[in-house]
């Protein structure tokens, strides 16, 4: 038994030294004594400065039009005729249907004959009321009744004009809903009609930017059918109330469509360009984002590093406008932020770069 000891002891001290001299490379790799980590992190320090800064406001907007209603009979009775096709293009007043009137073109033709007798009467007791031969109370009374016989016609006329359906403004129909000889009701769609020549597209600002919008603003919009077409608009109205869920208020931009491209219902990105306005500008790269926290890190007098939480407030390409969570002098590192952690010292590779010039 004590010769197989001897025989395994040089063997056990070779592989405890091989772990040893492991356990140091490893200690060096993950910074113990002479690692990577004993001495300061190389970076890329630049001091936040304040610059000139301009950006679009981007959301999401719906087509809307500018006038929409379903057209609908007033009257329960049967179609006669139809004067229009499905997406025809129609002026005001245009007609669109004709319904069956005989009914009340007998009645009126009989109103009018009484209304003619009235007025005759009239005509003979004002004559004679101006002779003194009848009371002015029997003319006052034949009055009423030629009055009264003008109300009868004028409210068969009435009755008439809506057997007639007429477009209310000009724009353009949808699809027809009726056919000669179909029973209408009140209530009954004839068809939609759409004023599109200017559409407004509906789209949501959050709270936090409700300050730089208002009427007038230039707009853009892009529709994913028309791919890198551009249309043009402005601000019509800010709502006046705010989302109680999404904090955003409703905006409504005013865009010219003659060409009708744009449709009720379509989706459009629209752009709101802002003016040029003094912001904290950083590079892109020095803004981590981690799961819902985004920060920077910030150089502190002793050159170690810290987070510090920021809002964003605005991106263009390479730059990233922060709202809040740095202020004006303030030095941030924007490269080798991926091997940085809290507390960690840190060696700034080079001078903090000249100011850039302003977001474009």
């Amino acid at each position: 038994m004590m010769s197989s000891l001897r025989r395994s002891l040089p063997l056990c001290l070779l592989v405890a030294a091989l772990i040893s001299a492991c356990g140091k490379d490893e200690a060096a790799k993950q910074g113990g004594p002479g690692g990577r980590n004993s001495g300061p992190v190389p970076v890329v320090v630049e001091t936040v400065r304040e610059q000139d800064w301009t950006d679009s406001l981007r959301a999401l907007g719906t087509v809307h039009a500018r006038e929409a209603v379903t057209v609908t009979a007033k009257v329960s009775e049967t179609v006669q005729q139809v004067h229009f096709d499905s997406g025809q293009q129609v002026a005001r007043g245009a007609p669109l249907v004709t319904l069956s009137g005989q009914q009340q073109l007998a009645a009126l033709a009989s109103a009018e004959a009484a209304l003619k007798e009235a007025e005759q009467l009239y005509a003979r007791q004002a004559q004679l009321a101006n002779q003194q031969l009848i009371a002015r109370a029997s003319l006052d009374a034949q009055r009423a009744t030629r009055d009264a016989a003008r109300a009868q016609v004028a409210q068969i006329r009435a009755n008439l004009s809506d057997r007639v359906i007429r477009a209310p403004f000009a724009g353009v129909l949808g699809i027809r809903q009726v056919s000669p000889g179909a029973l209408v009701t009140p209530g009954t769609a004839i068809a939609t009609l759409d004023d599109i020549a200017r559409v407004y597209v509906d789209f949501p600002v959050p709270e936090t930017e409700l300050a730089e919008v208002a009427p007038g603003q230039a707009l853009t919009g892009r529709v994913g059918t028309y791919g890198d077409r551009v249309f043009d608009g402005t601000v019509d109205t800010v709502s006046a109330r705010l989302d109680a869920v999404s904090r955003a208020a409703t905006v409504r931009g005013d865009f010219a469509n003659p060409e009708r491209a744009l449709k009720p219902g379509m989706l459009v990105e629209v752009s709101l360009a802002r003016g040029i306005r003094p912001a904290l500008v950083v590079p892109e790269i020095a803004v981590q984002q981690i799961g819902s926290e985004t920060f920077v890190w910030r150089v502190k007098a002793d050159d170690s590093v810290e987070k510090a939480n920021v809002v964003v407030g605005g991106r263009v390409p390479g730059k990233v406008m922060l709202k809040d969570g740095v202020k004006a002098g303030e030095r941030i590192v924007t490269e080798g932020v991926g091997k940085l952690q809290a507390g960690a010292k840190i060696a700034a590779g080079r001078a903090d770069a000249a100011p850039a010039g302003a977001a474009k």
